[in-house]
This record gives structure tokens, C-alpha cells and sequence, in this order.
């Protein structure tokens, strides 16, 4: 809106001078200065706003780098800002700060963003790093486990039924014949993490698909995150956004 009446701030003052009654309404060149402000701030965040406002593709994963953007780049302060204009961006930085500094909240973003192969660790404080890898493989080996894989016992132990031969009477049980869960998620988070990043372009969920033969924990917890937390729903607590995401799973 602000940015129309800018546009078309020459017609608007031709029109109201017209009229005795609506003189009084022609923008002064103080009024112009403060809407030049203020769209200089806002006008940026458009872009944002309808990526985050998608219905078609993932929208969770980006809230982390885009609030890195937007601190460090869109709503940076430049020298040729009014003192107007940057004051509207370290208020907007302020709200964003303190809506999405929790640190609960902060962990769920930087488990969406690690799942989302256009980003990976890239945005995520190298202190948490570690934390956010360790929170994965756990819900990884959840749904490994629940699912019960055919290759791995509830014990880690590959079984094999029907009558031994003789020869296995002589053969030692070694440690490696044995393949944990544990092994198989670090194996398959390690794999990925370690495989380059896709373009930004690309969608995170068609690349889990091509992959989920291989990464069906990480892709069916990407997944059934995605589904839950929409932009009608963007403000659900970590919390509740876990026993959803548990409910998900289990029934």
C-alpha cells in the first residue's frame, strides 16, 4: 500500500488539489520522507513473507536461514538509511529475537533445518551442532526401532532361523557380525550429512523420496514435521509439536 501511494504520489496530489475539500489531504514532502522510511524497511520483507506463507513446499526449514538473512543482510542498517528506517528494522530484529529466541523453539528449528538437505548444518550454531545431531539420531532410531526393521532384532542382532549346520558349531560369534540399530543410523546420518548440499531450488521432499530407500527414519521425521507445522499453525510450541509429531508416528 505504501508503496502505491508513492507511485502514484504525483496523480494523488493532482487529484486532491482539484477539490477545496481534499486540499488539505495533499502528502507534504515530511509525509513522502516518513512513507520513503518506512517502505524502505518493509518492502524487503515481502518476499519473505510469501515464501513462509506457502502452501505447496516446505516452508518450517526456512525459518532458520531466513531469520539469518534478514538479521544480517534485509534488515542490516546501511549508511543511507533515515534514522526512521533503522529504527523499524532494530524493532522488527527485536520482535524476531525475542518470538524466537526460546530455546526450545530454536532446537526445533535447528532440527528442521539439519533435515533439510538445501541446508544442513549450515545454519546452525557450530556450539549446537553436536546437541541437534545427537536429538536426530534418537527420534531416528525411535522410528527404526518402531518400524522394526528386518534386518536388525530389538537387540541389534541379525537372527537367522532353521536348522544350523556343523560348520557353525565351529565358527566364533564375532562383535561385527552383529549390526545395531546405532550403527545403521549413524551410518545413514553420517552419509548425509557428509553428501553435498542440493540448490536452493530444489524441494527437500522429493529429494527424501528419491532417498527414502536408505534414510526412511530421517525422511518419514522430516515428513510428518512439515505436515504439522504449517503457516496456519506457525505459532505451535515446540512442545505440543513434538507429542504431535509422536502421535504421528504411532498411529
Amino acid at each position: 500500500m505504501v508503496d502505491r501511494v508513492l507511485e502514484q504520489s504525483k496523480a494523488l496530489t493532482q487529484v486532491l488539489s482539484d477539490d477545496r475539500k481534499t486540499r488539505h489531504l495533499v502528502p507534504t514532502w515530511q509525509d513522502i520522507e516518513v512513507l520513503e522510511s518506512i517502505n524502505s524497511a518493509l518492502k524487503p520483507l515481502q518476499e519473505f513473507t510469501d515464501i513462509l506463507s506457502g502452501e505447496e513446499y516446505v516452508s518450517v526449514s526456512y525459518l532458520k536461514p531466513v531469520l539469518y538473512l534478514l538479521k544480517n543482510t534485509t534488515l542490516a542498517a546501511k549508511e543511507e538509511d533515515t534514522d526512521l528506517t533503522k529504527t523499524i528494522k532494530s524493532k522488527i530484529i527485536a520482535y524476531l529475537e525475542k518470538n524466537y529466541n526460546d530455546p526450545e523453539t530454536q532446537e526445533l528449528l535447528d532440527v528442521a533445518s539439519l533435515l533439510d538437505p538445501r541446508f544442513k548444518k549450515d545454519y546452525i550454531s557450530p556450539e549446537n551442532v553436536t546437541r541437534i545431531e545427537d536429538r536426530v539420531r534418537v527420534e531416528m532410531e525411535e522410528i527404526a526401532r518402531t518400524e522394526k526393521r528386518p534386518h536388525v532384532s530389538d537387540t541389534g542382532a541379525t537372527e537367522k532361523k532353521g536348522l544350523r549346520s556343523v560348520g557353525s558349531l565351529f565358527t566364533k560369534q564375532t562383535p561385527s557380525a552383529a549390526v545395531r540399530v546405532e550403527a545403521v543410523i549413524d551410518a545413514e546420518l553420517n552419509s548425509y550429512l557428509m553428501a553435498p548440499v542440493i540448490t536452493g531450488e530444489s524441494d527437500p521432499l522429493a529429494w527424501w523420496k528419491i532417498h527414502t530407500v536408505t534414510s526412511s527414519p530421517s525422511e518419514r521425521l522430516f515428513s510428518a514435521s512439515g505436515n504439522i507445522v504449517t503457516c496456519e499453525r506457525a505459532r505451535l510450541k515446540p512442545e505440543m509439536v513434538d507429542m504431535l509429531v509422536f502421535l504421528a508416528k504411532k498411529l
